[in-house]
């Protein structure tokens, strides 16, 4: 899952994407309002988490603009300010959720985790789809109740198109979301991992639309 974090203060969204890398997201960052406002209007995340009191443009002015433009991707409103007119304020401007700073890192992700789940329409923490298990807070996966080791990069996959069960999810969208601006996009790393996971996984799982890309789903006799 790829995250956009638009954090004024460096000390924080320094330790915010180490925090969010080592829970398994893709991150790009931006100090400020424009900055971020531009990334958000150009590059397609899964979430964004979003200071109110930023430089050059406030947190508030650049959610209404995403929102005014269509961007309907959930957004985490982080901010100094607790009362209940700024909450207020984001939430009308069409914030999803918000955390008052000071808070726990392990709070952040858990709300960041359900707000991915609900964009998903899921309603559980654990993902199954057939035999398949994938525990999203633990980042663990179990095929038929064996755990399934690994690479960060192959669980991001893995993850993404679980989110997206059942729909086909082109090469392009896995690239966009699961690499960072500066990726080469025109590398073919997204067939390697996909067939990486077949041969890790229940080889009916992740099936090849051809021409339009992958779709992660249980086998018919599994569902």
């Amino acid at each position: 899952m790829r995250i956009l974090l638009v954090e004024d203060d460096k000390e924080l969204q320094r330790l915010l994407r180490k925090a969010l890398a080592d829970a398994g997201y893709v991150v790009d960052s931006a100090f400020d309002g424009e900055e971020g406002h531009f990334l958000g209007d150009t590059e397609p995340y899964d979430a964004v988490i979003l200071d109110l009191g930023l430089p050059k443009l406030d947190g508030v002015a650049v959610l209404e603009k995403w929102r005014k433009a269509g961007k309907m991707m959930p957004v985490l409103i982080l901010t100094a300010r607790d009362s209940w007119s700024d909450k207020v304020a984001g939430f009308d401007a069409g914030a999803d959720d918000y955390l008052a700073k000071p808070f726990y890192t392990e709070e952040l992700l858990a709300r960041l985790r359900a707000l991915l789940r609900r964009a998903a329409g899921l309603a559980a923490a654990e993902i199954e789809i057939g035999p398949l298990r994938i525990d999203t807070r633990a980042s663990r996966v179990t095929l038929s109740g064996n755990p399934v080791k690994l690479t960060s990069q192959e669980y991001r996959l893995l993850a993404y198109l679980a989110h997206h069960r059942g729909k086909v999810v082109s090469r392009t969208e896995l690239v966009e979301h699961l690499y960072d601006q500066d990726f080469d996009r025109d590398s073919n790393t997204i067939e390697v991992f996909v067939g990486r996971l077949r041969k890790k996984l229940d080889a009916g799982l992740i099936q090849t639309v051809r021409g339009l890309g992958y779709s992660l789903d249980a086998p018919a006799a599994a569902k």
